[in-house]
């Protein structure tokens, strides 16, 4: 008989788990408290690789360079099976100063991960993108294709527990009972886990994003400047972003980042002098300390489990972090020590 299993939250994280265990045969419902990849998976610019990631502990570089390795496959088979391409692209990332360049030459070389000095500038030719919107388009179409069942507008109000086990989900539409369950709802995790969520410390942060459009690519690759990153799509789209801002759930964007973003912009790409913006949005990222999120089972509800708290690389970490979990769930060997990811 197959397990049923309830995936709380249908961004990337949610929706590649719901896909793999869709796969091996398993039961699943993803309830989503709005739209289907509507919130930090949707909001982000798709770069595929931590930026400055000699910045960050080796527990978040492991696993997003474990998701790297494993991203470009991902994309191709979604692109195979359902017919949306995530527009996968390994462009390479050109790094301009302010960064600790010593720092930097030391992480590429400890772990193998090319570099170009350009100068003042170094260029990372492996670092790859992807447009989330059509990555999150693509494994909604797979998630369908494989039997799976997406409920929206479906908020987890209360956790029902008695035993060392989730019993039902009380929701706004009702109560769900499945064997094991899944959070993975970013920003919101903490607040819909309540007393459960224990040491899983995460909140939202809130990053302002700017589009622009150009006639043909403006840029051959990604330009990261002191937290400023310039991404282009192969249509001629130019993602501009993105802010950190401690301001809770609150999505609204303003006209002070817009107007910052732009001038920083410019100073990098002068062509966009007078260019109009063709939108600006903000999105929640699931910021958790040091970057690192949870995943794995919770301490004390032996069918509930957590897939959250990726900060910025959800989308990035997204297929090593579902691996994490399932082997996880079904005892499997894991490619590296995923102890720091553990629910305290």
């Amino acid at each position: 008989m197959a397990n049923k299993i309830i995936v709380v939250g249908a961004g990337a994280l949610g929706l590649a788990t719901a896909e793999a265990l869709l796969e091996r045969g398993d039961s699943v419902i993803v309830l989503e408290r709005g739209l289907v990849g509507q919130e930090s998976s949707w909001a982000g610019g798709g770069i595929l690789c931590p930026l400055c990631p000699w910045d960050y502990p080796d527990e978040v570089t492991r696993l997003a360079l474990r998701g790297m390795a494993l991203f470009g496959g991902m994309a191709e088979r979604l692109r195979l099976k359902t017919g949306i391409d995530p527009e996968y692209q390994r462009c390479g990332m050109l790094v301009k100063p302010p960064f600790d360049v010593k720092a930097a030459n030391q992480w590429c070389a400890r772990h193998d991960f090319p570099v170009d000095q350009r100068g003042a500038d170094l260029f990372l030719p492996d670092v790859a993108q992807a447009r989330n919107p059509r990555l999150l388009q693509a494994l909604r179409a797979s998630v369908g294709s494989l039997g799976g069942r997406i409920v929206e507008h479906c908020a987890v109000n209360r956790i029902t527990s008695d035993e060392n086990q989730v019993k039902h989900l009380s929701t706004s539409q009702g109560d769900f009972r499945a064997d094991t369950y899944i959070v993975t709802a970013g920003a919101w995790s903490r607040q819909l886990l309540g007393e459960q969520a224990l040491h899983a410390d995460i909140k939202p942060i809130r990053g302002q994003m700017l589009l622009f459009k150009f006639d043909t690519p403006p840029l051959p690759h990604i330009v990261l400047q002191d937290g400023l990153y310039l991404i282009p799509r192969k249509d001629g789209h130019l993602l501009v972003g993105s802010t950190l801002e401690d301001v809770g759930f609150d999505k609204s964007t303003t006209e002070a980042v817009r107007d910052s973003l732009m001038q920083r912009a410019t100073n990098v790409l002068p062509s966009l002098k007078g260019m109009p913006v063709i939108k600006h949005w903000s999105g929640l990222r699931p910021a958790s300390p040091g970057n690192i999120p949870t995943i794995g089972r919770h301490p004390n509800l032996q069918n509930l489990f957590i897939n959250s708290g990726h900060f910025r690389y959800g989308v990035t970490m997204s297929p090593a972090s579902m691996e994490v979990l399932l082997n996880e769930m079904d005892g499997t060997p894991q490619p590296f020590d995923v102890s720091a990811y553990h629910w305290r």
